[in-house]
């Protein structure tokens, strides 16, 4: 069968086996007239005021949204949320791209995220985890975290928190207060809500919310300077909008969840020799440190030894800033790089993303199709491949005549499991 993979902007056709099994979400459907629907949701809000009514015309907001490694809809929520504050004078109001620990914004990232006309409306901003200068020391949690939170966040009269809620393989979901922390985040607070005791939690995964050490650290953080108003949405496929969560930040985000649970778990009958994943094409699938999502997903359903073939485009590279690809490059296989990571005296910023790459690789053989030179891809302890068809047929070959397969077109935008699985 042809099956098309999300990979980058354009898609992947490729030619798989008739019998192998199509993992794709429930979609619902989109909005039929999302303005409308977004105007409902903000002024019958779950759990809170009205936005309107919520923010008086002399206080100064803050909006804090997804960078551009998320498919947040920015284009359409920013200039929706600006036109609902129009009693409040837009010198008030900034905009703060939550970047967490990612890199900065460009110009060109900017206009396409929010469009010029935003632009020309509102300041918008990024956060900078790594700048001291910026954050404000809020306390310790409970688990002895040093809580950093964004300056100009926390001095608002009035935050607003944006995103869009989809499965997250450490904290269960993405959203709600996960777009606080580590959105806006200082640096060492986000490498505590990363640390190797953290992410190796088998709490610490898809789809669950209570029992998660990685979801409590961002709610316990986001509550030392709350968000007054939260805006999240779900989304399709094709990244148009299914339905709004507005309101108190905890309970909104909670019926957000819950809807995306229904549509993004799928149950599968058993694991498969080979599963072919990818990281739901851009811009998720911009480098490979985003898509250890895509990988985590894919192992979740692989067979020990298995072979997944995994399809990113990586436009941006492993990337090359940050620490991702000398921590992947510090030892010569993933068992010597788990057992560095999981030192207690190691720290470094980015190990999380190789930690999960490691898991990853411990458990099964990874293929992989990308636009960067073979070199680079085994540089990352991974196998490259050109020709996608060829590479399953092969590894099906050497698995056996009864071996089987699984296509995740879309990545982790569905969350397969094995029927008796534990977040069944």
């Amino acid at each position: 069968m042809n099956v098309r993979l999300a990979y980058g902007r354009t898609g992947l056709e490729v030619e798989l086996p008739d019998d192998a099994l199509l993992i794709e979400p429930s979609d619902p459907p989109a909005c039929a007239d999302p303005h409308a629907d977004f105007r409902a949701a903000v002024r019958a809000p779950i759990g809170a005021p009205p936005l309107r009514e919520l923010i008086g015309s002399h206080e100064r907001v803050v909006v804090v949204t997804s960078d551009v490694t998320r498919a947040t809809p920015n284009h359409l929520l920013i200039p929706w949320i600006l036109d609902e504050l129009g009693h409040v004078p837009s010198e008030q109001i900034t905009v703060l791209v939550g970047t967490g620990s990612h890199r900065a914004t460009t110009p060109e990232e900017m206009t396409a995220m929010f469009g010029a006309q935003t632009l020309a409306r509102v300041r918008v901003i990024d956060h900078d985890a790594h700048d001291d200068a910026q954050q404000t020391y809020l306390g310790e949690t409970s688990l002895g975290a040093r809580a950093y939170l964004n300056a100009e966040y926390v001095a608002a009269d009035k935050r607003i928190c944006v995103g869009f809620i989809e499965p997250h393989p450490y904290a269960g979901f993405s959203g709600g207060p996960k777009g606080i922390m580590p959105g806006v985040a200082g640096i060492e607070t986000v490498k505590f809500f990363h640390n190797a005791r953290m992410v190796g939690d088998p709490g610490s995964t898809w789809l669950g919310l209570e029992g998660n050490p990685i979801q409590a650290m961002a709610r316990e953080v986001a509550a030392l300077a709350p968000p007054d108003f939260l805006v999240n949405v779900t989304l399709d496929r094709e990244k148009r909008i299914t339905a709004f969560f507005c309101g108190d930040y905890l309970e909104a985000h909670a019926h957000g969840t819950t809807f995306c649970k229904r549509h993004a778990a799928q149950p599968v009958p058993h694991r498969f020799d080979v599963v072919v994943g990818t990281n739901g094409g851009y811009p998720l699938d911009q480098n490979l440190y985003q898509c250890i999502k895509g990988l985590s997903a894919a192992a979740a359903i692989v067979k020990p030894g298995g072979t997944i073939v995994m399809c990113a485009e990586l436009s941006d590279g492993l990337p090359e800033h940050g620490n991702f690809k000398d921590i992947l490059r510090a030892r010569s296989t993933p068992q010597a790089l788990l057992e560095m990571i999981e030192a207690p005296e190691y720290s470094v910023y980015d190990q999380w993303g190789a930690q999960t790459q490691a898991q990853v690789l411990v458990h099964a053989r990874v293929a992989f199709r990308s636009s960067l030179p073979p070199e680079t891809i085994r540089g990352a302890m991974l196998e490259p491949v050109d020709d996608v068809a060829a590479a399953v047929r092969a590894a099906l070959a050497a698995a056996g005549p009864q071996s089987r397969c699984a296509v995740m077109p879309l990545g982790p935008y569905v969350i397969p499991y094995v029927a008796d699985a534990a977040f069944a």
